[in-house]
Formats: structure tokens, sequence, C-alpha cells
């Protein structure tokens, strides 16, 4: 199976990328150079949304390189935030014990006030 990337940006340093399809060992480089992309286009990240409501499959690869974006993020002063997880995917990543590192948000509504606050710490200067 293959997997569609899009992204857009929310605010200054706020994007959502939105995943469909599988993220595997046949994927992951897709999406990693989707992910360096925007590190070249936009130099200052604060916050990568993934929106995995189309993603149906995940391996370890997809993990890793999940896991490897918030860490890359995470040296930067940035955040990494999940969004529409289906429950397969939810529970690959219970299973390897990552889903009390990552914030997931339940729906559009609370990450859009997770979403408000870090624009207001921009604004403030805090981030």
């Amino acid at each position: 199976m293959s997997l569609a990337l899009t992204y857009e940006q929310k605010a200054p340093g706020v994007f959502t990328m939105h995943l469909a399809g599988s993220l595997d060992t046949d994927t992951y480089q897709d999406y990693e150079a989707e992910v360096d992309r925007l590190y070249a286009e936009f130099p200052v990240i604060k916050v990568i949304i993934l929106d995995l409501e189309g993603l149906s499959y995940i391996s370890s690869a997809g993990v890793r390189v999940v896991l490897a974006t918030k860490k890359r993020l995470k040296s930067m002063g940035g955040e990494l935030g999940i969004l529409n997880m289906q429950p397969q995917i939810e529970k690959v990543f219970a299973i390897i014990k990552a889903l009390p590192s990552l914030q997931v948000y339940g729906s559009i509504e609370e990450l859009d006030a997770y979403l408000k606050v870090i624009q207001q710490k921009v604004v403030a200067g805090e981030m």
C-alpha cells in the first residue's frame, strides 16, 4: 500500500501533516523526505501535528520515523502531536509504550485549543 502525505501551515511555525495509507518499510522514506522538505522550506518549526485519520497501517519502521520526528523537534524546542489516531495505530504505539511521550488529541477542537495556547506563547516570545 502507498502513503499519501500533505501538509498545511496553520500558523507561523505550526504545521499539520495529513498521512493516508500505510507507513511501513516501503513508505517510511517518503515520510522522511516530506519532513525534510518541510524543514528546508520552513527553518523555524515549533509544532508538527500528524493527522493520522487516513493512516490504516504502521510498521516498526513507521513508528521509528515518527519518533525520530519527535526527537528532532524536541532538540529544536518544538513539539510533535498526533490527531485522529485510528484504533489499530494507537494499539501499536501502546504496545511499544510510546503513547505517554506523545501528545495525542482526540478531536480537532482539542487540537485547536492547544494551538491557540502555542500561538499565544509565540506572540509573547515564550517559544
